[in-house]
């Protein structure tokens, strides 16, 4: 039983598809196969069911699945452990962070830890927060940084970084935007274009209009704050995006009975786990670099 068939086993788990567990290890569909054909064979017994195009884990596969991960985990921190033993910053990095922080935060933190530890490999996997999330506790990566979730995990430690501000935002040819200080009321009465339901941006949203005993009209959903901010300037509707995403398409609305709402951004990683002395570093590289601005 080789590491590589388990990393393979817990993609397939995770993802529910044989090409995208094959995209995320950089391999091929029949290479993913073939290595949980493997491990099927070297267990006797079969780990998924394929029904149709629904792939799902047998009660083989269910009790090997968190055992899977364990010894990965394992592993990792074995590497890690010796890695550090040289007293060089060197190994491995894993980093999970949303699509808006690594496109917008961390290109410029990324491109002075490449250049002063050169001997560290930078893992760097773009994702929703709330995976993120998930990732971090099962093990997965080394640090995340990403929206900070409104409420604390025993396994998660959590460190804020940055105060990521919200404007309610319209296109300048939108109603919205030739109404002074319109109330939630009003904004209720057009369609907003938001984050997914189950992300903390948009809990933040949806809790400043509960408090109002205002309903919130979503008409549309997606997880690219660019694209968002894309709808929102041809006027299919409104929304809340980072005041740094701000542009002079973009007309901000002031509604007259809301508080601000401000995001946490920054790092996670999971609190029982020995940094590593990559992760350390990085983690001190970008405290020192936000700290000056």
């Amino acid at each position: 039983m080789d590491t590589q068939s388990l990393q393979a086993l817990c993609a397939v788990a995770e993802l529910g598809s044989f090409s995208k567990a094959a995209h995320r290890l950089f391999l091929t569909q029949p290479a993913i196969s073939k290595r949980i054909a493997n491990l099927e064979q070297q267990l006797n017994c079969q780990l998924f069911d394929r029904i149709g195009r629904k792939i799902q884990l047998t009660e083989a596969g269910r009790i090997l699945l968190p055992r899977a991960r364990q010894i990965l985990t394992s592993v990792a921190d074995t590497q890690r452990a010796i890695d550090d033993l040289s007293g060089e910053i060197r190994g491995q990095l894993a980093i999970a962070t949303s699509h808006h922080i690594g496109l917008h935060r961390l290109p410029p933190l990324l491109k002075q830890f490449a250049a002063k530890f050169p001997k560290v490999e930078l893992n760097l996997r773009f994702m929703d927060s709330e995976r993120a999330y998930e990732e971090v506790a099962q093990g997965d990566h080394d640090v995340a940084i990403v929206t900070l979730s409104p409420s604390n995990t025993a396994k998660i430690s959590s460190e804020t970084w940055w105060q990521d501000e919200l404007v309610f935002t319209c296109a300048a040819e939108h109603p919205l935007a030739n109404t002074n200080q319109p109330t939630l009321q009003q904004l209720s009465t057009h369609p907003a274009i938001l984050p997914d339901a189950n992300t903390y941006t948009t809990f933040l949203i949806q809790s400043l209009f509960d408090r109002a005993g205002v309903p919130l009209n979503i008409s549309m959903t997606t997880q690219s704050l660019d694209t968002i901010k894309m709808m929102v300037s041809i006027g299919l509707g409104w929304s809340l995006l980072p005041r740094t995403l701000l542009s002079d398409d973009l007309h901000q609305i002031e509604p007259a009975d809301a508080t601000p709402i401000v995001r946490q951004l920054g790092c996670i990683r999971h609190a029982q786990r020995d940094t590593s002395r990559a992760a350390a570093a990085f983690q001190t590289l970008c405290r020192s670099q936000i700290q000056e601005k």
